[in-house]
């Protein structure tokens, strides 16, 4: 779906530490001096003492990119690429990765990185976005790097091209994190949901009887980030083997094919090393320059076969399946391989934003939080996707990351079966790739079922003083209910009535007024009640709209007795959503007429229960706001 991202979604950026990347941007012009971050200073503390530690790191200095021997820096240069990046003294090849299969992605790529330069309003000031916990979220950095000898001292600049969006880009993710250090080996699923706010598919490639060919083009052709791991060795640092290979290590997915080879056919899959140019690639079958590129007569071979040394190379499939472990696909909507890899597009969302749980004070778990989804018909494979995003840690609170923050499990409503124990994704060892014994833990969980038509509760509960987290499940709707909702999503945060107060809700977006205008109400109502694409959020012209039907001094403005009106009766409509569906998250029409009947305005219209009967100005009245 094509649209203008800047005009949808502005408004409901968050600004992280409250740096307006504008105003901040406008002050350095105006002053003639370039912006310096004092949030995430030029100083050992952004570094981390772990890689300081770690890598012996001494003599560090910040330099800036024009200050940098090779030329004029440019911010982007013919374009973007994943042979922009290479991957330097940090460990976040998971990040580089799941960055590298961004790059193949406008649609996606174009949300994380703005239209900047180095020349044009230049003041030493960048801005990147990510999306957490469901809202996007904007970083401000300056573009002061950590340099020793005049070299990068993470992702660095390919040789002989002065292109610093990479590096840039490193640097905002790892202010969003904590430090340099907080990138010093992660998880995939992190880095794919922090990119993309999507849905994770985790093959296990030693035991998934998966078509691997058709599932990467059914992927690609979803506009799916797609990423592999390789299992670790004798240690738990990446180590270069002898077959090409890097254990404990990501790669990025880049194509797959079958080929002519000999009298038949054999799978193919393209692989990326975020290590870069002139760095190691696979040896074996189908690598650059082997037998097999020589055999092959497929008229594709000029167009596969590249023989670069830039970090990319083909392998058999056969091989990629005992040589990796585990293979991450991210998406817009859940992909389920139960079929043929075919590509499922009809499922509805529940989204519960902004939980926050409890724990016990005696280190004991502790039933905080219940979510309740129901399964309508009866369907094969997999028909319910749990997604859990937890919220990142804030620094003061990281001596508590050896601990398992959150654990969830899903049980029929009414069931008493819940233990106090981690379900098996928690020790997964597919979970455990590409992470070191820092006893790091995943942000990200995704789980799949397929559940009998039921009343179902997701069930959650946390060790730590509190967890904050985004609750999302994904429900298969029947082939004949797709063209009634292609993404519905319904946010709820308990439910307005429930979180807190209508007043609380009108403070956090007044910013310090008495009273709101259309925008800030855009703004509000697309953050506190419904989210998803475009088409499907409120549009700030039917915010206008409301704000004309409920005002009462005709100043385009609501006060708070006027919020307070429009909130109650949106809460009521909610009310009725939930208790006249009858299949989740959609309004069928046959579900229509019980909503008018339950509605409070038909009520108030209605004289006799039966029809609405109105004046000239009442008519004159509903059509211009409607």
């Amino acid at each position: 779906m094509a649209y203008n991202q800047e005009s949808s979604v502005e408004t409901s950026i968050i600004k992280f530490k409250d740096q307006d990347f504008t105003t901040l941007r406008d002050h350095c012009l105006s002053v003639g001096q370039t912006f310096k971050d004092e949030t995430f200073p030029a100083a050992d503390s952004s570094i981390g003492q772990k890689l300081l530690q770690e890598k012996r790191l001494s003599n560090v200095i910040w330099k800036r990119p024009q200050d940098l021997p090779g030329g004029p820096p440019h911010f982007i240069l013919d374009g973007i690429s994943r042979f922009d990046i290479q991957q330097g003294g940090a460990a976040d090849c998971w990040f580089l990765a799941a960055l590298g299969s961004l790059t193949q992605n406008p649609q996606h790529r174009q949300k994380i990185l703005r239209v900047q330069s180095f020349s044009h309003q230049y003041a030493g000031i960048f801005r990147f976005r990510f999306w957490q916990c469901g809202q996007w979220v904007e970083v401000v950095i300056d573009d002061r790097l950590p340099v020793q000898g005049d070299k990068c001292l993470f992702v660095r600049p390919r040789h002989k091209n002065q292109e610093f969006w990479p590096c840039l880009l490193e640097k905002a993710y790892a202010k969003l994190l904590g430090s340099y250090s907080d990138l010093h080996y992660g998880f995939l699923e992190d880095a794919l949901v922090d990119l993309t706010g999507g849905v994770i598919t985790n093959i296990h490639l030693h035991s998934s009887p998966v078509d691997l060919v058709k599932a990467v083009k059914t992927a690609i052709k979803a506009g799916s980030l797609i990423t592999c791991a390789t299992p670790s060795e004798s240690t738990d640092t990446a180590q270069a083997m002898e077959n090409g290979l890097v254990s404990l290590h990501a790669y990025t997915v880049t194509g797959a094919e079958q080929i002519q080879y000999r009298r038949g056919w054999e799978e193919i899959i393209s692989l990326w090393n975020p290590w870069g140019w002139g760095e190691t690639e696979w040896r074996g079958r189908w690598s650059d320059g082997s037998q097999e590129w020589e055999e092959t007569r497929d008229p594709r071979k000029s167009q596969l076969h590249k023989k670069q040394e830039d970090g990319e190379f083909w392998m058999s499939c056969q091989d990629f399946q005992q040589k990796f472990v585990s293979m991450f696909i991210c998406s817009q909507i859940p992909i389920t391989l139960d079929h043929g890899n075919t590509l499922h597009e009809g499922w509805s969302q529940i989204m519960f934003r902004k939980q926050v749980i409890l724990g016990n004070t005696t280190g004991g778990l502790r039933n905080d939080a219940q979510f309740n989804f129901s399964v309508q018909e009866p369907m094969e494979g997999t028909n319910v996707v749990i997604c859990i995003t937890i919220a990142i840690t804030p620094p003061n609170l990281k001596a508590e990351d050896e601990k398992l923050p959150l654990n969830f499990q899903v049980i029929p409503a009414g069931s008493q079966r819940f233990q106090e124990k981690f379900p098996p994704v928690f020790s997964s060892p597919f979970g455990n790739v590409v992470q070191s014994s820092n006893n790091k833990f995943r942000r990200n969980f995704t789980v799949t079922y397929h559940l009998s038509p039921g009343n179902y509760v997701v069930v959650a509960q946390t060790r730590r003083k509190s967890v904050e987290f985004l609750l999302r499940i994904f429900l298969k709707m029947p082939d004949n209910d797709r063209h009634l909702s292609h993404h519905f999503n319904l946010r709820m945060e308990g439910s307005p009535s429930e979180h807190g107060s209508q007043q609380s809700v009108f403070n956090r977006y007044a910013q310090q007024r008495l009273d709101i205008d259309a925008t800030q109400l855009h703004s509000l109502l697309n953050q506190e009640l419904l989210t998803g694409p475009p088409g499907d959020m409120f549009s700030l012209d039917e915010c206008r709209s409301l704000v004309a039907l409920m005002e009462l001094k005709v100043d385009g403005r609501l006060d708070q007795e006027e919020f307070a009106r429009l909130w109650k009766r949106l809460v009521h409509c909610q009310h009725v959503f939930q208790k006249v569906q009858t299949s989740p998250g959609v309004l069928l029409s046959s579900d229509l007429w019980k909503a008018i009947e339950n509605t409070e305005t038909f009520r108030n219209l209605s004289k006799d229960g039966k029809g609405l009967y109105l004046t000239e100005m009442e008519w004159m009245n509903l059509v211009m706001y409607n």
